[in-house]
């Protein structure tokens, strides 16, 4: 059930309350509405390192592109907290357009994942991401289990491939050297990262 606040006082407490708490990590603005998400738990945490780290393996020397477990990304340079999101994982290649603010990204990382928690609202984060340049997108979602992923044709992002650990379809990149499939496991299905060669491979 979602809570809307509207009075000033108590929305500061809260945002101030959640700050001192570290709660407010994965908290951002749209268009100027503040957004409290769900705390991610320890699988959520678990499985955004080991993509991190699957990608950092996978493109090699930080001089080709950054990799980061969870950023700002925003519209703007100036005023960015009225507007920003937090993908769990971004990857910039050198010589893209996206500019590195020190605080946040303005513009689109040429790729992202988000994790689904329940309640958040990833999902409704595509036309933003697609409106600053976001190249690729996936999406993993834990209820039930799949894998989406998007990739930006004409200004939008389109659904390209979708994954469950029943169908076991891979899911090729355009953007970093991987492709992506869920595949069964215990106690819950694992993301399979393989790299281009087809050799090397990594687990979350």
């Amino acid at each position: 059930m979602a809570l809307m606040v509207l009075d000033p006082c108590e929305a500061q407490r809260l945002k101030a309350e959640r700050q001192a708490n570290g709660l407010d990590r994965y908290d951002e603005v749209w268009e100027g509405v503040y957004m409290m998400a769900p705390l991610a738990n320890n699988e959520h945490q678990d499985i955004q390192l080991e993509l991190a780290f699957a990608l950092r393996s996978a493109i090699g020397l930080p001089k080709v592109a950054r990799v980061q477990a969870g950023a700002n990304v925003s519209d703007r340079e100036h005023g960015w907290k009225q507007n920003y999101r937090c993908p769990d994982v971004v990857v910039v290649y050198a010589g893209s357009a996206v500019r590195d603010c020190d605080t946040h990204w303005v513009g689109g990382p040429d790729f992202c994942i988000e994790i689904v928690s329940p309640g958040d609202r990833s999902r409704d984060k595509l036309d933003f991401y697609a409106a600053v340049g976001v190249r690729e997108l996936l999406i993993v979602d834990r209820d039930p289990w799949s894998l989406e992923l998007y990739r930006l044709k004409q200004g939008r992002l389109e659904p390209v491939g979708w994954s469950d650990p029943a169908a076991n379809a891979s899911l090729p990149s355009e953007v970093v050297p991987v492709q992506f499939r869920l595949v069964l496991g215990t106690p819950r299905p694992q993301i399979e990262v393989t790299y281009r060669d087809g050799v090397q491979r990594w687990l979350a």
